[in-house]
């Protein structure tokens, strides 16, 4: 398992896509026997929809997505409330579910999802991700490499989200440091000659607003004036 895990650690350091990242965890869970993954990232923006990294079934997690599922799915539903790790699968706790989850879990088990375990990631605002390993039957060896690396897999989890999130904020990343979306759109206005009065029209916030976006953004970016931060703006779209 070390070994495994260290293989899994320097892969994903260097990692500079989500699919380098897919690779690094698939041969994880192959290793361990663990069948096929997925990592969803929530998003706190309502209406958003989740950013997802798998090796389930793309036929499924098209439709998935494409119907919203996450929004009906007691998975996500139980990992957004708890941050313990759970089992879950057809059959399981059917009699609690209400008829659009056993559809869904219905339908997951035709593209091979019938059962599997989930770790919930949560930071002190509450759930940000879940990472689930699935199998299409409740084979003894994929339920016990789960409960002989559980800790590790947790550890996994919460490692691999670390990285992961890095492939969400990278058209916001200025000189190596991430912009929140409102301090990459006023330097980009700003980049385009607009000051912080009409960045404030443009953007429907106050000019105060505008402002202190950019001082925060200069600020991150290690400069002492906003026409450096433009500099380094300019380069780093360069190089995209």
């Amino acid at each position: 398992m070390d070994r495994v895990f260290q293989r899994f650690a320097e892969q994903l350091t260097e990692s500079t896509h989500r699919d380098a990242a897919q690779q690094s965890m698939a041969e994880v869970a192959a290793a361990l026997e663990l069948s096929c993954f997925a990592y969803l990232a929530f998003s706190r923006r309502p209406g958003s929809a989740p950013n997802l990294i798998s090796t389930y079934p793309p036929s499924w997690t098209a439709i998935y997505l494409q119907r919203g599922y996450e929004s009906v799915d007691p998975v996500v539903r139980r990992a957004m409330r708890q941050p313990k790790p759970f089992q879950w699968g057809l059959g399981l706790e059917a009699g609690n579910r209400s008829e659009a989850e056993r559809a869904l879990f219905e339908e997951a088990a035709k593209f091979g999802i019938r059962c599997g375990f989930t770790f919930p990631i949560h930071d002190d605002k509450g759930a940000i991700a879940a990472l689930s390993f699935a199998s299409d039957d409740r084979r003894t060896g994929f339920e016990r490499s789960l409960i002989e690396h559980a800790q590790s897999l947790r550890l996994i989890a919460t490692f691999f989200h670390a990285h992961a999130k890095r492939f969400w904020t990278i058209d916001r990343m200025v000189g190596g440091v991430v912009l929140s979306p409102r301090e990459y759109q006023c330097l980009e206005w700003s980049a385009r000659g607009k000051s912080a009065g009409e960045i404030g029209i443009i953007l429907s916030i106050a000019e105060r607003t505008a402002g202190f976006h950019l001082d925060n953004a200069r600020a991150k970016l290690g400069v002492s004036s906003l026409r450096q931060a433009i500099v380094l703006l300019t380069e780093s779209k360069s190089r995209k």
